[in-house]
């Protein structure tokens, strides 16, 4: 494919799938704010968030991770697609089976008790529609995508209306939210997306499934070890910050829930981003490590640019939560810097993506995973509750360092050290200002803000002239 026509497919695809994000990661970023209102205070946002972070860690276990081989092995050609998508029902259908002879077990999490029911339904909604959104994206049916994206949104904005504001149902009513809209989504997919064709007992295949499994099982613990760095941190504040300067542990897990709210814009943008890149990744052959080398820059000076502002707004876009929440913004800033190191590991794990070394991402994952909890634990002594957010980026860190030193193996990117340790000492610089100086931090933290969009300005322009130059025909490159 020559060049031209590679970027123009990743834009077409990043567009595509920006649509289908934007409406329910919008409402993401709205319903916390909303759900800090309609809820009765930080203490049960805690135990709501917590319950979520519960089905986050059982979803991957119950799938086995099939949605990663569905969506690579759905994109070979030499592949029936019938055996793929069998084969992932097979997974999700067994793992589930299991999942309820583990019924007691599940059950000695803590809180879930109470929401056991709900946390399966939720779970086994979310796989099945993982399973048909990724199998209909390897079909290459990614205006269909966008498409669901958008009616999923109304479905869970309904759910919450409906639940949370009419019903007054609380977690309770989170929880069947988050199940319903799955649920109806899975069906609209199944239908809509023609995957009923696909749904033949006949084409399961043993050696195919082998294959498959082969390709994901490494992918449960890697999931769990993300989970374990990114989610964990809120069981690790609820359980030993209880009473820290007059609050619960679950006031302290509410407010660490409501301080990813604008670390979610950066991981939202990256989530858009590789959903489309894996396509190319794997679809493009020819000439990859240029290819790459040149995405990954214009990709790493948008998530500095971002991540900069997001740190230096953090305390003024905190005000649109009632004012209990207010002291969340503390756990911004280093929140910001892994949700940009979440994003450039998805980055560099495409890598693996593409050569099925999905070992590498679970050893890389796990590092990070191990060196998380031990962090977790003294910078929880140390520094209280905070210590958590920067415990996750030295983790988030560590496994980018891992992935780009052994992706060399496999494709010579380049990441440009020098660029990257500039743009990381001053946003770095800015969230040491911003401690320091919270009230003063608007204008402080301003002039690094600037000398990183500055640095970067030339790598931005380029990316926003692509975006604009799918609607506007004269601003696109001859």
């Amino acid at each position: 494919m020559p060049n031209n026509k590679r970027y123009s497919t990743l834009m077409n695809n990043t567009l595509l799938f920006a649509i289908s994000n934007f409406s329910s990661k919008l409402l993401s970023l709205i319903s916390q704010p909303y759900l800090s209102y309609v809820l009765d205070g930080p203490d049960v946002m805690g135990v709501t968030k917590l319950m979520q972070q519960v089905a986050n860690l059982l979803i991957p276990v119950v799938s086995l991770g099939v949605s990663y081989a569905v969506i690579r092995f759905g994109l070979d050609k030499t592949q029936d697609k019938s055996s793929v998508f069998m084969n992932g029902l097979a997974t999700i259908g067994t793992g589930f089976a299991a999942m309820i002879l583990c019924w007691p077990l599940v059950a000695l999490i803590p809180n879930a008790g109470q929401y056991l029911l709900l946390l399966y339904l939720c779970v086994l909604m979310s796989c099945l529609r993982t399973l048909c959104t990724q199998f209909i994206r390897a079909r290459m049916l990614n205006r269909l995508v966008a498409v669901d994206g958008v009616l999923t949104m109304a479905e869970l904005l309904g759910g919450y209306v409906l639940f949370l504001n009419v019903l007054d149902l609380g977690a309770v009513g989170y929880l069947l939210a988050m199940a319903l809209s799955d649920a109806l989504s899975t069906i609209f997919v199944f239908l809509v997306g023609g995957c009923y064709k696909f749904f033949n007992f006949k084409k399961f295949s043993l050696k195919l499934w082998k294959e498959m499994l082969k390709y994901c099982v490494p992918m449960i613990p890697a999931s769990i070890s993300f989970w374990v760095i990114n989610a964990s941190d809120m069981f690790f504040v609820q359980g030993m910050c209880e009473g820290m300067d007059g609050r619960t542990g679950n006031e302290w897990a509410g407010l660490l829930s409501t301080g990813y709210f604008l670390p979610q814009i950066l991981t939202i943008l990256g989530q858009i981003f590789y959903e489309a890149w894996q396509l190319s990744a794997v679809s493009e052959e020819t000439d990859r490590e240029a290819f790459f080398s040149k995405v990954f820059r214009v990709y790493g000076s948008v998530l500095f640019c971002c991540a900069a502002g997001i740190v230096w707004l953090c305390r003024p876009l905190m005000n649109i939560f009632q004012q209990s929440y207010f002291d969340a913004w503390q756990f911004v800033p280093f929140l910001v810097l892994s949700s940009m190191c979440t994003c450039l590991n998805q980055f560099t794990n495409s890598v693996y993506v593409v050569f099925k070394r999905s070992f590498s991402s679970l050893y890389t994952m796990l590092a990070g995973a191990v060196l998380n909890v031990i962090l977790n634990y003294f910078f929880i002594l140390w520094i209280g509750p905070v210590g958590v957010t920067l415990a996750s980026f030295l983790s988030l860190f560590l496994v980018f360092l891992l992935r780009a030193y052994s992706t060399r193996g496999l494709l010579e990117i380049d990441f440009r050290p020098g660029w990257m340790g500039l743009n990381l000492a001053l946003v770095l610089a800015e969230i040491g200002l911003l401690y320091l100086f919270p009230e003063q931090a608007l204008w402080l933290c301003a002039i690094p803000t600037a000398i990183i969009i500055v640095i970067n300005f030339r790598d931005v322009w380029h990316m926003a002239m692509m975006l604009l130059g799918r609607f506007i025909p004269a601003l696109r490159r001859k």
